[in-house]
């Protein structure tokens, strides 16, 4: 109850254009040219969230910083990437990006289409949990919904900007908590590589792209990442499994990655490649 309180006062408080935005400092060992990737990361989650998101953005990334076997592009990378994966898409985000886009004069007026559930999962937990319970029981929670965020009218921006100033209840949404879990195994996935096969670093790290976008693409996606992670990666990492080109054998897989949730062609090739590994493992 206190989160949902704290919730509402901050809400209020964006409502009424009084809120901080004071960046948290950057660390002082950063390399000179992961500097500004990290500092544009930085900047985007303070107006995605606010400056203790950004804050925790930096939190997650001290973890990687002074390691021997993280150069500094793939720092960089890493820092770019981990911005995206925080500001991930919700109906909250779409409407401060249509909100972005018209104060950069350009002609914000979108469609974007969400599964039902993508839609309610922004919602706190309190308000949301048991309609999304309902939803899967009767099997709609992928339902299709068209939103549109049109920023061309003065309705539509104030529409636009109650929508935006929810950002504080994605804190405590049901799709926050799997997105933030979510973004943890991949940091966790990477570190696991650089301790067990650090040269394929690199395409685990570049996994994180297919976790963009929304509705029933994104959904794909994640099914196939979670296919890449759990039928590759992980298995290497454990020990099950032998592949010295770790980093070939996900780029392969990526290369067969299908808007079908069901991933047919992925899963054939991660069978073929886990075969082909299975003597080198015996």
């Amino acid at each position: 109850m206190a989160g949902f309180i704290e919730a509402m006062r901050a809400t209020l408080t964006e409502l009424s254009g009084d809120q901080r935005r004071t960046p948290p400092a950057l660390p002082s060992t950063l390399p000179p040219s992961v500097l500004p990737v990290v500092s544009a990361g930085v900047h985007q989650l303070i107006s995605y969230q606010g400056p203790d998101y950004a804050q925790l953005y930096l939190d997650r990334l001290r973890r990687f910083a002074g390691r021997k076997t993280v150069s500094e592009p793939l720092f960089a990378e890493i820092a770019r990437l981990l911005a995206q994966r925080m500001s991930y898409l919700d109906p909250i985000a779409l409407s401060q990006a249509a909100l972005a886009a018209h104060g950069d004069g350009a002609r914000a007026d979108e469609r974007h289409c969400l599964d039902l559930d993508e839609l309610l999962a922004a919602c706190p937990a309190m308000i949301s949990e048991q309609v999304l319970e309902a939803l899967h029981w009767v099997g709609w929670q992928h339902r299709p919904v068209t939103l549109r965020f049109r920023a061309t009218s003065p309705f539509g921006r104030q529409r636009l900007r109650a929508q935006a100033a929810l950002r504080r209840w994605r804190l405590l949404s049901p799709r926050y908590a799997r997105e933030r879990a979510l973004t943890e195994r991949w940091l966790h996935m990477i570190d696991r590589c650089l301790s067990k096969q650090p040269q394929a670093a690199g395409a685990v790290v570049a996994s994180a792209q297919l976790l963009q976008g929304c509705g029933a693409a994104y959904r794909a996606r994640l099914a196939a990442w979670h296919l890449i992670i759990d039928g590759l990666a992980k298995p290497v990492f454990d020990g099950a499994l032998m592949l010295p080109d770790l980093a070939g054998a996900i780029e392969t897989a990526r290369g067969t990655v299908s808007d079908d949730p069901q991933q047919p062609a992925l899963r054939r090739v991660i069978a073929q490649i886990r075969e082909q590994a299975a003597p080198a493992a015996g």
